[in-house]
């Protein structure tokens, strides 16, 4: 029987203010507040609570047969929490259904992947703690920031214990094989990868207002029928976009929020379930491997890294950044350390890409500023602040050397401390259980 694994992406990237030369060393708060609540309130609005209501409804009048996934970053999750509480009491709500499932994603939406493996282990297993405490479910699927994944990074996934990557179905890494079979990752035979499904996805996603595409109107009918009539030995379908495809890049009155809410009875009604990501790895064996030896996302039609790492202005930023990354680890200050994590966003990056300025190509979220250029000067603005402020705490003067033994040292040290707490955690059950019996 075929399946439909829908999957939704949130992340909100926290805006910088303007911050000019002048204000190095002087201002050490980076951010616009005003933009950021707005941001966050209207999508609240538009689509967060109306779409999880929908999702909710959908649940129900399926009588649950209707399950459906999210991939949310820390960084969101603590927006969520300062500016429209009551977004994370709608996912609360969803979780309590049973037929929601949380994937783990970077903390912070950012490029740790391709730079510190360390760090963005560190950021999968916050992102996970944190997803846990808000709705009580590990994640036990990974799905990285824009879907980035290459063979490095399966080492990682697969020793933090997730059982599975979400990856993109570049054609540079499919060839001949098809989006809808479930993998294993060349590198890494345990671990196993999901495949989305670029053109479905993207149907919903981007071209579903679009008058001018030549399936418009698209219709769950027609949808579900596309999927109904592929080879019958094609069954895993996933399906990985935005979340504000409902009510922000497709609006309420495009009937997107309708579209939606029938998915469920035409599926049903051609013998196509719903199901989650874990729910796609049920009893795969004998799977074929793909191996993917450069980091791959979403991004464009080279499917690469090119949107965030394609010229100098991106490369001297993220070189810089990740420069510190061994002295931002050794320091306690807990705004330096919160301010590092949103630093590392990748639209920040994405803001200084020349691609669509080349090409004429109007990206679907427009940047705060006016130019490349700007948005690079701005950013660097930031980051010699932050810099200083890291080097006030482990100057430069300091040898590598000198900090990767200090550094090991600190963490022997916290891998020892946890020994010792899961040992007096073993005696306090042994004492309970025998106190018990007496």
């Amino acid at each position: 029987m075929k399946s439909i694994h829908l999957c939704f992406r949130i992340h909100h990237c926290l805006n910088l203010k303007r911050y000019r030369f002048f204000e190095i060393g002087n201002d050490h708060y980076y951010y616009d507040d005003f933009a950021n609540e707005a941001e966050v309130r209207g999508a609240a609005e538009q689509c967060y609570l109306p779409a999880n209501q929908l999702m909710l409804e959908m649940i129900r009048n399926s009588n649950k047969k209707f399950k459906v996934s999210f991939s949310i970053s820390g960084e969101a999750l603590e927006q969520f929490e300062q500016y429209a509480p009551e977004v994370i009491e709608s996912f609360q709500e969803l979780a309590k259904t049973g037929c929601v499932e949380f994937l783990a994603t970077t903390y912070a939406h950012s490029l740790a992947a391709i730079h510190d493996l360390e760090e963005y282990s560190f950021q999968l297993r916050t992102q996970s703690a944190k997803i846990e405490t808000l709705f009580g479910v590990k994640p036990t699927i990974c799905a990285n920031n824009a879907l980035m994944y290459s063979d490095d990074m399966a080492f990682t996934i697969h020793k933090l214990g997730f059982k599975a990557a979400v990856i993109e179905d570049g054609k540079h890494v499919m060839g001949w094989r098809s989006a809808h079979y479930v993998y294993q990752s060349a590198a890494q035979s345990k671990l196993k990868l999901l495949v989305r499904d670029s053109k479905l996805s993207d149907d919903i996603n981007f071209r579903f207002s679009q008058w001018s595409w030549n399936e418009y109107p698209l219709t769950a009918e027609k949808f579900i029928g596309w999927i109904a009539d592929s080879p019958a030995e094609e069954k895993q379908y996933v399906l990985f976009m935005g979340y504000e495809a409902l009510g922000i890049l497709n609006s309420a009155s495009s009937g997107i929020f309708d579209f939606f809410r029938a998915l469920p009875y035409h599926a049903l009604e051609r013998d196509i379930l719903f199901a989650t990501m874990s729910d796609a790895l049920v009893k795969q064996t004998g799977l074929s491997a793909l191996s993917v030896p450069y980091p791959m996302s979403w991004s464009d039609e080279e499917k690469d890294m090119s949107a965030w790492c394609g010229n100098e202005l991106q490369q001297e930023a993220q070189q810089k950044l990740y420069g510190m990354s061994q002295r931002v680890r050794l320091c306690s200050d807990r705004w330096l350390k919160s301010d590092w994590l949103r630093l590392q966003d990748a639209n920040h990056f994405k803001y200084m890409s020349t691609k669509h300025y080349s090409n004429g190509k109007v990206e679907a979220r427009p940047t705060p500023y006016d130019s490349p250029y700007d948005a690079f000067m701005n950013y660097m603005n930031v980051l010699s602040d932050f810099m200083a402020r890291v080097e006030a705490q482990y100057p430069t003067s300091i040898e590598n050397e000198e900090l990767n033994a200090l550094l090991k040292t600190i963490q022997n040290q916290e891998q020892e401390i946890a020994e010792l707490e899961e040992q007096v955690k073993k005696l306090k059950s042994r004492k309970s259980t025998k106190e018990s019996k007496v």
